[in-house]
């Protein structure tokens, strides 16, 4: 059974657009594993006409023969299913000879696959593309989930196909408004959910057959048996070499290891030596690097972006002998504080900009000190700052943080002399809310986050 397909109105929008141009167009689709780059292509794909090809891991000439076996449906040419050929260059010669006039896709689905066992299809591509498919009525799709892949040998300068591509398409994940649409549960449940899986399609399905987080969390992610178990570890392991260090420096990172050196340390390479691995896991979206909003660009810290990985680090990796064993009981403390981490994260990157209009947020530290959200508007210099807790706060509690945030905000250096100040707290639940901004405090809770997400 095919799934309702939500949100991605973006990607189809610039694809329907390619289709709509004149000659040949030559489309990169790529994205993580379960991402649901093969759904947007169906979804694409319908009422229109074209070849749909599914690549596995398998050897170039099953590949060639699975191919070839495809354009032979969809050209109708039965003479093409007897011929023998035993390479890309063959095959695509004849689809060059024998298109149809008319508007056609080909989609190559998962082409990482192709690339690994056979890379001489992209400069068979190439000439084929440069002397026919580009003024031809053609839009070629190539779609892949290994994203080193992709990235070295079809987006890179050094790629034969690069500078014949008219669209690249990144498919990330979907954000928590539209993650939502999967889940039949009240924000907050949704919310938690959504910091351990994070938006990926195909994954949301499978939480979707829960009533419960916690039910989930016991068959699925702390279980041996579960559907998620080991699901970090293939995705690694696809897409790296040396995968015992990659494997140490994100096990670094989830244990709040976030400077250079500190991971290094951890690992046990030199500092120099940890800088290319972090590139690696940064381009390949499985952790992020921040600076301070207003700190040196120079001075960044690193952070697990993928919610799974970071949620997997932290209690099925950490915990992987006791959960084997059978032994292993979640511990409510901890998992209150990794909520809390992704809830500060989720707040700056998905939230704020729909509450309030400032020019630039973010995180800001100096030494010791740290503030959650520091938002800045330039030309009104208008300066606030704002606390971020996964908590139910009372009145007290909120004058207590609003206070500390007093102190702290003496040492953000912008615009001291004229600068307007305004102080604020986000949080599961306000008590008094009304009234507390009525005194001028900037108050969010999930009541404004359930408004903000419909």
């Amino acid at each position: 059974m095919i799934s309702r397909f939500i949100n991605r109105e973006n990607e189809i929008s610039l694809l329907e657009e390619e289709w709509k141009k004149e000659n040949g167009k030559l489309i990169v689709l790529y994205g993580r594993r379960r991402i649901g780059k093969t759904r947007l292509l169906m979804e694409f794909t319908k009422d229109r006409k074209g070849v749909f090809y599914i690549a596995e891991d398998s050897s170039a000439r099953i590949q060639i023969n699975g191919l070839k076996n495809s354009i032979a449906d969809f050209l109708g040419d039965s003479l093409l299913k007897t011929l023998e050929i035993k390479d890309w260059s063959q095959l695509f010669e004849y689809l060059a000879k024998n298109m149809p006039e008319e508007r056609f896709y080909l989609i190559i689905d998962e082409f990482s696959y192709i690339i690994k066992s056979d890379k001489r299809i992209l400069s068979v591509l190439q000439r084929l593309w440069d002397t026919v498919f580009s003024h031809s009525p053609i839009v070629m799709v190539l779609s892949g989930s290994m994203l080193g892949l992709m990235s070295e040998m079809v987006l890179s300068y050094a790629s034969p196909l690069y500078g014949r591509r008219t669209r690249d398409i990144h498919l990330e994940e979907l954000p928590l408004k539209h993650a939502r649409k999967f889940l039949s549960m009240p924000v907050e449940e949704a919310m938690k959910l959504y910091f351990i899986t994070g938006g990926v399609p195909e994954y949301l399905l499978k939480a979707a057959e829960y009533n419960s987080l916690s039910r989930l969390l016991e068959k699925e992610l702390l279980n041996k048996m579960g559907y998620f178990y080991n699901e970090p570890y293939f995705i690694i392991s696809q897409e790296f070499r040396e995968l015992k260090t990659y494997f140490s420096i994100l096990n670094a990172v989830a244990y709040g290891n976030t400077k250079p050196a500190d991971i290094a340390n951890f690992v046990g390479i030199e500092a120099r030596r940890i800088y290319p691995y972090l590139e690696n896991l940064i381009r390949l979206g499985f952790i992020e690097r921040q600076t301070s909003i207003l700190g040196s660009p120079k001075k960044g810290i690193y952070f697990i972006k993928d919610s799974l990985f970071d949620f997997w680090f932290n209690f099925v990796f950490r915990y992987k002998e006791e959960i084997e064993r059978g032994i292993f009981s979640q511990k409510s403390g901890d998992m209150s504080g990794y909520y809390g981490k992704k809830f500060e994260n989720f707040v700056r990157k998905e939230i704020f900009h729909h509450m309030l209009n400032y020019s630039k947020a973010g995180r800001w530290w100096h030494r010791e000190e740290e503030i959650d959200i520091v938002a800045i508007n330039e030309l009104g210099k208008d300066i606030a700052f704002f606390e971020c807790k996964w908590s139910k706060l009372k009145g007290r509690d909120v004058e207590r943080i609003i206070k500390e945030l007093r102190r702290k905000a003496k040492y953000v250096k912008w615009n001291n002399h004229e600068r307007k100040e305004r102080f604020g707290v986000i949080a599961r639940h306000i008590e008094d809310k009304k009234i507390l901004r009525e005194a001028g405090f900037l108050l969010y809770d999930m009541e404004d986050f359930e408004r903000i997400l419909k």
